[in-house]
């Protein structure tokens, strides 16, 4: 397989179009212009495209629904980059959101991944916070028996890459719940770690929000398109199913661990309060009886 240049020129030259290519079904695979996919997926020979797009403009999405005859609805939920993690079908193929998350600047990144899925065709569209998919690519086109799959193997290993990238978010998790357990139960306590606690709590919601529809979009998508997922590649995509799950429930672990520590440092900057107050009540019990004495010797 020859080396191919990730971006396509075309005369929408711009950074939105990321890749675009035509598989032939039996291992060859070359780059081509938007231009060129209505022609190539005119010839019924078993080929498909993929065509990789990040946070596309108007002109780029009008021309992809020209070439590939996307549904209107579906064209429209691609253009909004705040869709709910869902599956709909549109006639012959299938559009799919997702939430991904990343770390950038020590803080958890959001985005979304649009899919859309046909016999012949499958269309990835990133918005936000999302890693590249070249890798995910690269192994598609390294693995003869996912190219055989065809777009559904593509859908395969774009999933999978999404998922796997929730789990470096797991270890910073554990990472700072370890810490913050440390803060709270040491002498030198901060209120401050408080607002940790609660910005790690909503990381952790909306973490939740991404992960857990996963598994319930691809028992959906190999329950209502068979014709697309077949009994191979069900297999593939349980695995990214289960992996969802074990996300999810260290999601559900995490955040019942944070609810403890919040619980834990609201008590601890209570018993501070009740000690200051009584620390304050103590000096002004003392300062009371000189100031009492000096106030009848002042009056006499």
């Amino acid at each position: 397989m020859g080396q191919m240049n990730d971006r396509t020129t075309t005369e929408f030259n711009t950074q939105c179009v990321i890749a675009c290519h035509h598989y032939d079904g039996k291992g060859s695979v070359e780059a081509i212009t938007l231009e060129a996919i209505s022609d190539v997926l005119a010839v019924e020979d078993g080929s498909y495209v993929w065509l990789a797009l990040y946070e596309p403009d108007e002109l780029v999405l009008g021309k992809v629904q020209e070439e590939f005859n996307l549904h209107d609805l579906a064209v429209e939920d691609a253009r909004v980059a705040h869709q709910r993690p869902k599956i709909e079908s549109y006639g012959d193929s299938v559009f799919i959101a997702v939430k991904t998350a990343q770390t950038v600047d020590q803080r958890v990144r959001f985005g979304e991944t649009h899919f859309f899925v046909g016999k012949r065709f499958l269309v990835t569209v990133r918005h936000g916070s999302s890693l590249s998919y070249r890798t995910a690519r690269a192994r598609f086109e390294r693995e003869p028996e996912l190219m055989a799959q065809g777009t559904a193997g593509g859908l395969y290993v774009v999933l999978d890459l999404i998922v796997d990238n929730f789990q470096p978010l797991m270890d910073e998790f554990s990472a700072q719940l370890t810490q913050l357990e440390r803060d709270i139960l040491s002498e030198d306590f901060k209120p401050n770690t408080i607002r940790e606690l609660y910005t790690l709590k909503q990381d952790l919601t909306r973490l939740r929000i991404a992960a857990a529809p996963i598994a319930d979009i691809i028992s959906q998508l190999t329950r209502l398109r068979k014709e697309l997922i077949t009994d191979e590649i069900q297999l593939y995509l349980r695995d990214v199913q289960d992996n969802a799950m074990i996300v999810s429930d260290h999601v559900s672990g995490f955040d019942e661990r944070l609810t403890s520590l919040l619980d834990a440092s609201v008590a601890k900057v209570s018993m501070q309060q009740n000690s200051d107050m009584r620390i304050i009540s103590a000096v002004v019990g003392m300062a009371a009886v000189p100031t009492l004495i000096a106030g009848i010797y002042g009056m006499n």
